[in-house]
């Protein structure tokens, strides 16, 4: 009855959320070690909640923590539901490597911060996390891609995996993310994003290691 129950609200969620702009992420063949360390990755199930040095580096991130809010407030109205998110995300992309504010550029154009968006392709929630890594990676399970943490631990750790794959070019990972390597549009549209989300407080550290990169397809490509 619970299943039953839990499958009709998950459809009504579904029919109400309007598609989304991602691709189609394609099933890579991993290696051994590649495919353990993400399925390692994704098993930690620890509840995102940040260690730090000292004090002053936990004042620092509660001053991102607050500014980002307050950007993402129309997008996400409730506040609970804001920072439970934020905090989540800061927390999957610093441990994947990543920059929180490329993360939420990210978010924006795959699903416009949409927890239940279902692309044309099949890709889920936030990151538009495509099915097949449930089984390549995860325990199979395709209903906790719209578990807010397990959807950003996904879409953090494939991210950076393309990453390293293209030798740390953002515009050819993003376009493995998607599915459209080697076209324009939707890496742009990312970084675009991304130096609107980034972050100018006291310790950009924080927010990221490097800024949004001023980039050229062609060169790139090369």
């Amino acid at each position: 009855m619970r299943k039953l129950l839990y499958c009709s609200v998950l459809g009504a969620a579904l029919l109400a959320a309007p598609a989304a702009y991602a691709g189609n992420q394609k099933e890579e063949k991993l290696a051994d070690g590649v495919r353990i360390a993400l399925s390692n990755a994704i098993a930690d199930a620890r509840p995102p909640r940040p260690q730090f040095a000292d004090i002053n580096q936990r004042i620092l991130y509660l001053r991102w923590l607050t500014e980002m809010s307050q950007r993402l407030a129309r997008r996400v109205p409730d506040v609970q539901t804001r920072r439970e998110f934020l905090e989540t995300l800061w927390y999957e992309a610093r441990r994947a490597g990543l920059d929180p504010s490329m993360v939420l550029g990210l978010i924006q154009v795959e699903s416009g911060f949409r927890k239940y968006a279902v692309s044309i392709a099949g890709a889920r929630g936030y990151m538009q996390v495509m099915p097949f890594w449930t089984n390549a990676i995860g325990d199979g399970d395709r209903r906790k891609l719209f578990h807010m943490q397990t959807n950003l631990r996904y879409g953090c750790q494939i991210m950076r995996m393309y990453l390293d794959m293209e030798g740390g070019n953002y515009y050819l990972a993003l376009g493995r993310y998607n599915g459209s390597r080697g076209r324009p549009e939707y890496p742009n549209a990312v970084l675009a994003s991304w130096k609107r989300w980034e972050y100018h407080g006291v310790d950009a550290s924080l927010s990221a290691q490097h800024s949004a990169p001023e980039v050229k397809p062609a060169a790139l490509l090369r």
